[in-house]
C-alpha cells in the first residue's frame, strides 16, 4: 500500500485515483467528486450501487459552492445546518449544478458534512474542494474503525493510503434532512 502525504494524496486524486484517510469515526474512501470514473471506482471497490449516493467532506462552506443549494432552504433550517458545522453532522441538502447522478445517486439532494477532524479538513484545503467520503468497507461489512481493520482486499486495489487516526467517534455521523429536519442515520 502507497503512503501518501497531504500532497501525493492531492497528486493521486488529480490523477483521478482512490486514496484511504480516517475520518470522525471510521477509515474512509475518498476521491474526486467531480471524476466520474474515480466515483464509478469507490462504488465498485465497495460493491456498492449507484443508487444509494455517496457524501461529499469539505473543510468550509465555501467548497460547497455549486455542489448545494443552502438558500434553497427555510432561514431556520440554514441556521440549524450552519450551526452544526464544522461538526460530525452529515445533511441532506438542495443540489447544485455540480452534483451529478454519479454522486447523489436516486436521490433529489446530495449529502455533505463539513469536517472538523484535523486531517480530513487539511486534506480538503489541500485538495481545494470537497471529496466523496464513504466508510472503507464492502457493503454489508462493518467500517473499519482502525487502520489495521482495512480490509486487505481493498487496500490492495487502492491508490494509496493517507495515515493517521479517527476522531474517535464510536459510530459514523449522523445523516439528516435538512428540509425536514428528519434523522435518516443516528
Amino acid at each position: 500500500m502507497k503512503e501518501l502525504t497531504l500532497d501525493s494524496a492531492v497528486a493521486t486524486l488529480r490523477a483521478g485515483g482512490v486514496i484511504a484517510y480516517p475520518t470522525e469515526a471510521v477509515w474512509g474512501l475518498g476521491c474526486d467528486p467531480s471524476h466520474e470514473a474515480a466515483v464509478h471506482m469507490v462504488l465498485r471497490l465497495k460493491q456498492r450501487p449507484i443508487e444509494k449516493g455517496m457524501i461529499l467532506v469539505a473543510a468550509d462552506l465555501s467548497q460547497l459552492e455549486g455542489w448545494v443549494r443552502l438558500q434553497a432552504l427555510p432561514d431556520a433550517r440554514q441556521r440549524a445546518v450552519l450551526a452544526s458545522w464544522p461538526g460530525a453532522n452529515t445533511w441532506i441538502l438542495p443540489t447544485g449544478p455540480r452534483a451529478k447522478s454519479w454522486v447523489t445517486g436516486e436521490h433529489s439532494g446530495i449529502a455533505v458534512r463539513i469536517s472538523a477532524h484535523p486531517l480530513v479538513a487539511a486534506l480538503c484545503r489541500a485538495w481545494g474542494g470537497p471529496l466523496v467520503s464513504t466508510s472503507a468497507n464492502l457493503a454489508g461489512e462493518p467500517p473499519a474503525r482502525s487502520r489495521a481493520e482495512l480490509d486487505p482486499r481493498l487496500l490492495r486495489l487502492l491508490d494509496g493510503l493517507l495515515d493517521g487516526e479517527t476522531g474517535g467517534l464510536a459510530q459514523p455521523t449522523p445523516i439528516r434532512d435538512a428540509l425536514s429536519g428528519n434523522v435518516l442515520r443516528s
